[in-house]
């Protein structure tokens, strides 16, 4: 039963997005709510300019709906449902916000990074409420270790860093066509295979949930995308996996699954500080996927790269978790 739940749950978000993105795409080209390139990237990507953007809404539509039905089908949506669908819509909407800035008022930067985190911390801090009245655990565990610590009240400041960096990371990812579709999509299975593996059942379908909506997405975001999720669907992306791992206690193995992610965070963090302490540059240019493009690689062979390594950091995350 349980099975055909999990598989019926993949097709409805990927047939959900599939359907609504050919209407969506050309309401946003109406409304001319189309991407601008900053001049500082990488000069290939100025032909991009115009791209409809805030697709994120499509998927975010998706998991929603399908996460809703497909736990009726199984039981009665519990407290780890709706703490996950808090996160993913609520950064969705601030990632909008932020989106709807940059596109119809012309301001490319969008909101402040002050604005943005203020909103990142408030939706964390309730997450945290809500987490702490259902009396979830507020420990953290160490892979291949009998090592855990109760942080007690010092996990909402935990919860603050790990939603407002992940969903951050995920941001900074998403700078390639189908880059950030893909590797969500490897991480948010590994996340949803163990979730499944420790009986969290409700959770395990909010993963394939996701797996399913951003693969439908890929369909219309894949080199040469016809649309991009934006900040729309990157922060609630990156919200929504780190509260798949807080729930089932994988916020550490989460580092090693949501590695690309957090190898593109370091790269920024590395290249910043270089050059504010040496003036030289480690990188051409960071988020590290830049870098690649800019030594020559194509753009589809940058993303398949990612992809291959995300995959590859999903199945070790999976084989620590389950086998050792």
């Amino acid at each position: 039963m349980m099975e055909q739940v999990i598989f019926f749950t993949l097709i409805m978000a990927f047939l959900i997005t599939v359907l609504l993105a050919p209407l969506f795409i050309p309401f946003l080209r109406r409304l001319k709510f189309g991407q601008s390139i900053r001049d500082e990237g990488p000069e290939s990507h100025q032909k991009k300019t115009g791209t409809p953007t805030m697709g994120g809404i499509v998927f975010l539509a998706s998991i929603v709906i399908t996460t809703f039905v497909m736990t009726g089908k199984y039981s009665e949506p519990g407290p780890e449902t709706y703490l996950m669908i808090l996160v993913t819509v609520g950064f969705g909407l601030l990632g909008f916000l932020d989106d709807f800035i940059k596109v119809v008022m012309k301001r490319n930067l969008g909101l402040t990074s002050k604005q943005k985190l203020l909103g990142q911390i408030v939706i964390s801090v309730i997450f945290y409420l809500i987490f702490k009245q259902n009396d979830f655990p507020t420990t953290v565990s160490i892979p291949l270790t009998d090592i855990s610590f109760e942080l007690g009240w010092f996990y909402c400041l935990f919860i603050i860093f790990w939603l407002v960096g992940f969903s951050n990371a995920v941001n900074l990812t998403d700078g390639l066509d189908g880059l950030v579709s893909g590797t969500s999509a490897i991480a948010f299975g590994a996340l949803a295979v163990l979730a499944w593996s420790q009986s969290q059942y409700d959770v395990a379908i909010f993963g394939v949930a996701v797996v399913g909506a951003v693969l439908g997405f890929l369909v219309f975001n894949a080199h040469p995308a016809k649309v991009f999720m934006g900040d729309t669907g990157s922060l609630a992306l990156g919200g929504a996996i780190a509260t798949i791992a807080i729930l089932t206690k994988l916020e550490i193995i989460l580092i090693l699954i949501g590695g690309v992610f957090v190898i593109e965070t370091l790269s920024v963090i590395l290249q910043v500080a270089s050059f504010k302490t040496t003036g030289k540059r480690i990188f051409k240019m960071s988020p590290l996927h830049h870098h690649y493009e800019l030594v020559g690689w194509s753009e589809w062979r940058v993303v398949v790269t990612f992809w291959t390594v995300g995959l590859l950091f999903a199945v070790l995350g999976i084989y620590i978790e389950v086998w050792l």
